[in-house]
């Protein structure tokens, strides 16, 4: 079998290496590597790509306590062609997903319809939540609908980049219900208008989840959509002394998990001889519905974007997450990336986003 360009477990490398600070505070934790499927491989030349200009993705990097990266993975036409990992990070070392997590959760509500278990994104959130809820509650009284938590449109006062807004997801931490939390702020405006980026109505989407799927939100998952596509040990962050599942962050996957992510969503729903969100689901939530944070595009759930290629552009959607976790599809060359990192709070987080426009697409021939 051919194998990628890759680095998996360097060990030298990683005993002489200095030693991330991050990592005293984060322990590495690791799911034993056992795919029934494993992810296709292939040399770059195989798909089409310069091996020579994905090797200098490495090679030209700084040291990595200085660039901070865990991982990173390029496959092209369902086939892995780079696999690189830094940091003590390693194949089955699981990364937190931070706010990437909520491109799954868009996942999950897409099966749910598919399901028939919601109707659709404009169902109002109060036929879900009204019944486990006090009936009192503000937010029941707005027309407020799974589509406007999609697209962080809800108009209630929740804005994560605001320190000041009521709903700012630092003060959600520090209550013991999240959800009832996001249901008591007072409002902003009409639901639908004004898009502020808000985990906890990404979080709600999971009770939301829970209630009309008649399992916790793990269970669903693991059911409906890690085991088709063979993820294995997913870890999900918990609230509500444990019994709510934090939807909005905090899922702890492999990076090959991740990709096996992104590559569902590259095949429009489809892995293997199933189809596990529908087409119109994915085509649906990867398109365009409002812009966030100074204009930039976004579905629900999944963040859009555009990259230089060949004198030309091309469209990618990606998942992302704060210390550098991303997921990025690119349909019109057949392309996943996945990177992971320990940069949080910093700029250094963005270096993805260069990476993929000086090495992984101009290897693309």
């Amino acid at each position: 079998m051919k194998r990628p360009l890759s680095v998996w477990l360097v060990t030298v490398t990683l005993a002489l290496s200095p030693i991330c600070a991050c990592r005293l505070s984060e322990p590495i934790i690791r799911v034993p590597q056992e795919h029934p499927e494993p992810l296709p491989e292939a040399t770059a030349a195989d798909v089409d790509m310069d091996g020579d200009m994905l090797a200098r993705l490495a090679s030209e990097l700084p040291p990595s306590a200085e660039h901070g990266l865990r991982s990173a993975l390029v496959m092209r036409r369902g086939r892995l062609v780079l696999e690189q990992y830094w940091n003590g990070y390693d194949q089955a070392a699981q990364q937190d997903l931070r706010s990437a997590t909520k491109s799954i959760t868009s996942l999950l509500v897409g099966i749910a319809i598919d399901q028939q278990l919601i109707r659709g994104a404009g169902e109002p959130l109060r036929s879900f939540l009204a019944p486990v809820y006090p009936a009192d509650l503000p937010s029941f009284a707005r027309n407020i609908t799974l589509e406007h938590l999609l697209t962080m449109r809800s108009g209630l006062a929740c804005n994560d980049r605001d320190a000041g807004s009521p709903g700012q997801e630092d003060k959600m931490y520090r209550e013991r219900d999240w959800v009832r939390f996001f249901l008591a702020l007072p409002s902003l405006g009409p639901p639908g208008e004004a898009a502020f980026y808000c985990t906890g109505g990404a979080v709600t989407l999971g009770r939301v989840i829970a209630e009309a799927g008649r399992r916790p939100v793990p269970v669903f998952a693991e059911e409906f959509l890690f085991a088709p596509l063979g993820i294995q040990g997913a870890r999900w962050a918990t609230f509500d002394d444990r019994r709510q599942t934090d939807t909005g962050g905090h899922l702890a996957l492999r990076p090959r998990d991740m990709m096996r992510i992104g590559q569902l969503v590259l095949q429009r729903g489809r892995w293997g001889d199933r189809q596990l969100v529908s087409r119109e689901w994915i085509d649906q939530s990867t398109s365009e519905h409002t812009q966030l944070d100074g204009g930039k595009s976004y579905g629900y759930l999944w963040w859009r974007t555009r990259f230089p290629h060949r004198g030309s552009q091309v469209s990618a959607v990606f998942a992302g997450g704060n210390g550098g976790q991303y997921i990025f599809v690119i349909p019109e060359l057949e392309l996943v990336a996945v990177f992971t990192g320990g940069n949080y709070n910093a700029k250094k987080a963005q270096r993805p986003f260069r990476l993929l426009e000086r090495y992984v697409l101009p290897a693309v021939r």
